[in-house]
């Protein structure tokens, strides 16, 4: 063997070849924040440039623009994986723009899915800037001023539409909404928070997958990366680390962890406190952004795992959903919480089957109906918006005078056949 190798080499050197010498791949695209070790977030001019990337280097991923903000900013969705698949999990990043730790957790993590070989029960999508004129001017809400994660239901604003159309044409099974919280006052002060859908008109198996989301997969994954979790909404007494207040507005169907479960998926609110949690922290300003982002890349390591542990158990949850609102069952709750009973005045036992719009009405509010996936059938004068059908969690909710937060109110039909 050694006499062939010899003999080969001699030959080679004789004619004159040329080996190439092996190259390594070219490294994955990296974020700014990283390229500053946490000490700036990644700029959204460096995002475009990054998904760009990405999306040339990698080919399992499609970027696609689902929609604009006020200001006229792309608002991108990024598909990782292939493109249909048994399960649909979504990643919402940075629907207030001053909380920006979720947003790099999602760009480096679609980069890492990206170049990972592809598992083809899933499909991975992921919003990276849900609210780029809120992120460009630092501020919690869009450029008028609407806090897009509580215009879930109304859809007043350009990004809460691209959203909810993500939402009608994707159908994913998990959505994992990623946000940050000041920790004033000391009462609500953990490293990372979570909170899965509490509206009581949520279906009870898939209420329970989202309590496993947030309890069995992102707090121990969090844990496990050496950061405290709590349940958001919770204040508890600095001493005696007992209840005191509850707030986090628990059972508001116009909040997408809410709206995600009505919409038949798995849903997640995910916090990481903002504030420095030690002098070491507050004396470097990469540190304690390093931390958020971690604290968020942990959690969504734990929606991976929920994904990869329970996707039999999530699809027959949300087919159950889905089947329980096409035939309409159960009550119709206009207040309430899983952890704040509804009061009686509250509850419809006895439902009516739908809504009837005036063709004014209609007209006004199409858009709206037709981007939560909502049909209606032609009435004299008008439509009736019939409750047994897929989006029907919603219809009471949007359309009966007793909603909070409704989007018109209307009358009920008498008959909807």
């Amino acid at each position: 063997m050694r006499r062939l190798i010899a003999l080969a080499a001699l030959t080679t050197a004789a004619l004159g070849l040329v080996v190439p010498a092996a190259t390594a791949a070219p490294a994955p695209p990296r974020t700014g924040f990283e390229q500053t070790n946490g000490a700036s977030w990644t700029g959204l001019d460096e995002e475009q440039a990054f998904l760009a990337a990405v999306d040339k280097a990698s080919r399992h991923t499609a970027v696609s623009r689902i929609g604009e903000s006020v200001q006229g900013r792309p608002i991108n969705l990024v598909r990782v994986g292939p493109a249909h698949a048994i399960s649909t999990v979504l990643f919402i990043c940075s629907q207030h723009g001053d909380e920006p730790s979720g947003r790099e957790g999602c760009l480096s993590k679609l980069r890492d899915l990206a170049f990972q070989r592809p598992d083809p029960k899933v499909r991975y999508l992921f919003v990276p800037t849900a609210n780029p004129d809120g992120r460009a001017a630092d501020t919690r809400t869009n450029a008028k001023g609407v806090d897009i994660n509580r215009d879930h239901l109304l859809l007043v604003s350009p990004e809460a539409k691209a959203l909810a159309k993500v939402i009608k044409d994707y159908r994913p099974e998990v959505i994992h909404d990623l946000h940050e919280y000041g920790a004033t006052p000391k009462v609500y002060d953990k490293d990372v928070l979570y909170l899965w859908s509490r509206n009581l008109n949520v279906d009870g198996h898939l209420h329970d997958e989202s309590v496993a989301l947030s309890k069995d997969y992102a707090k121990p994954h969090v844990e496990r990366a050496g950061q405290s979790t709590g349940e958001y909404g919770i204040w508890t007494d600095p001493v005696t680390g007992k209840p005191i207040r509850q707030v986090a507005g628990d059972g508001q169907e116009r909040i997408l962890r809410n709206t995600a479960g009505l919409k038949h998926a798995v849903g997640m609110l995910l916090e990481t406190k903002v504030d420095a949690k030690d002098p070491a922290e507050a004396a470097d300003p990469a540190l304690n952004q390093r931390r958020r982002v971690q604290g968020q890349l942990a959690a969504v390591a734990g929606t991976l795992k929920l994904v990869a542990d329970r996707w039999v158990s999530i699809q027959l949850a949300v087919a159950k959903s889905r089947l329980a609102a096409v035939l309409g069952q159960g009550p119709v709750y206009f207040g309430g919480a899983d952890n704040e009973p509804a009061k009686p005045e509250d509850v419809d036992k006895n439902p009516a089957c739908g809504y009837r719009l005036t063709a004014e009405q209609f007209a006004a509010h199409r858009e709206v109906l037709g981007l939560h996936g909502i049909f209606s059938v032609s009435a004299p004068g008008g439509r009736i918006v019939p409750r047994h059908q897929e989006a029907g969690k919603l219809v009471p909710l949007l359309l009966d005078p007793r909603a909070d937060f409704g989007l018109v109110k209307t009358a009920p039909a008498p008959h909807c056949v």
